[in-house]
């Protein structure tokens, strides 16, 4: 079966050897990757509450609570 790559777009085999499923490579696999880690990616979702403890915060109170 024949795909695109999510990355560059080009197609290629679906092939389950190929341990970048479903990227063509390895570049293309860490470019997306990065691009995650950037933020340029993001799930939607509601809102978050201004009110709500960041997950840095939970930590350090958790850890100054021991």
């Amino acid at each position: 079966m024949k795909v695109k790559c999510p990355t560059c777009h080009q197609t290629h085999d679906w092939d389950t050897r190929n341990r970048y499923r479903p990227f063509c490579s390895e570049r293309c696999k860490q470019i997306d990757l990065g691009a995650w880690a950037d933020e340029r990616y993001r799930v939607a979702g509601a809102p978050l509450d201004e009110n709500a403890v960041s997950v840095d915060e939970w930590g350090q109170s958790s850890s100054q609570a021991h």
